[in-house]
Parts: structure tokens; sequence; C-alpha cells
């Protein structure tokens, strides 16, 4: 059990969305995979910079430890 959570959670780390679904909680899931979208899309046209890369890995790491805690 331990490997499956782990194993959501680096899937979303990766896909933000993607370690939520797969354990069945798809409409967190597909609620995490929008607001990357909408982060990636600010943080490319509003903040092309140091400032949103951090922004965005933060997203990734709440969303692949908000996937590992919820397993």
């Amino acid at each position: 059990m331990q490997n499956e959570a782990l194993a959501n959670g680096i899937l979303s780390f990766i896909i933000p969305g993607l370690g939520q679904a797969l354990h069945g909680n798809s409409k967190k899931g597909i609620m995490l995979f929008i607001g990357m979208l909408v982060i990636h899309a600010a943080a490319y046209y509003l903040a092309n910079n140091a400032i949103g890369s951090v922004i965005s890995t933060a997203y990734h790491l709440y969303a692949g430890y908000d996937a590992y805690i919820n397993y």
C-alpha cells in the first residue's frame, strides 16, 4: 500500500491530478489538472522568470503531496 501511495504521489507530481484520478477521486484530479494549466499559462505569459518557475514547481509539489497523503 505504501508503494501505491508513493506511485500516486510521483505521478501527480509529474502531471497534477493524475494520482488523484487513478485513486478514484477523478473530480479532484480534473480540478488539479485544470489548475496546472492555468498556473502554467499565467507563469508563461505573466511571470516568465524564476518566480513563475517556483510557483509552478510548488503547485506540482502540492499535487504530489496531496495524492500521497490521501491515498
